[in-house]
């Protein structure tokens, strides 16, 4: 398979840098998986999971191909990708593992749909706090924080 042509329908594409450090493992779960040594092609099918720690890349598809010797995951059939806390969810999403670059495709007359993290640095922070009239209600209001640190997702 040579260059991804240019096609008509809606094409969604985001980057991230390719991690610093070699030889970092990707785990791959599904109900089957084949390789073949002579193509270099790693097939997995059937609840396909994938997480790649190097990259905080998780993935979940009805099926992902592996190509060893051009380094490109093509992961096809209700496909998800979490990274960062950015998502995409497609048809099929091909990764560009060297480049750190994703190419999504959508399901016929349909759409790519990806939620990114936009960093606001001028967003305005609330500094006042409720005025509470009871002792009660003020250790309720104490407990609150209208703006949770949000945590990176552990997989199992």
């Amino acid at each position: 398979m040579g260059a991804i042509a240019p096609l008509p329908l809606p094409l969604a594409i985001a980057q991230n840098a390719p991690a610093q450090r070699p030889n970092q493992p990707l785990t791959l779960r599904s109900d089957v998986q084949e390789a073949n040594a002579v193509t270099g092609v790693v097939t997995a099918r059937g609840n396909v999971q994938i997480n790649y720690p190097a990259r905080q890349i998780q993935a979940t598809s009805a099926q992902a191909q592996y190509y060893s010797r051009e380094r490109r995951i093509v992961l096809s059939g209700d496909v998800y990708v979490l990274q960062e806390g950015n998502s995409m969810r497609a048809e099929t999403i091909t990764y560009l593992v060297d480049e750190g670059r994703f190419v999504a495709l959508p399901e016929d007359q349909r759409q790519v749909e990806s939620i990114y993290i936009v960093p606001d640095p001028n967003a305005p922070v609330a500094t006042t706090t409720p005025v509470s009239t009871t002792e009660e209600s003020s250790e309720e209001s104490s407990d609150f924080n209208p703006k949770p640190e949000f945590k990176t997702p552990i997989s199992p």
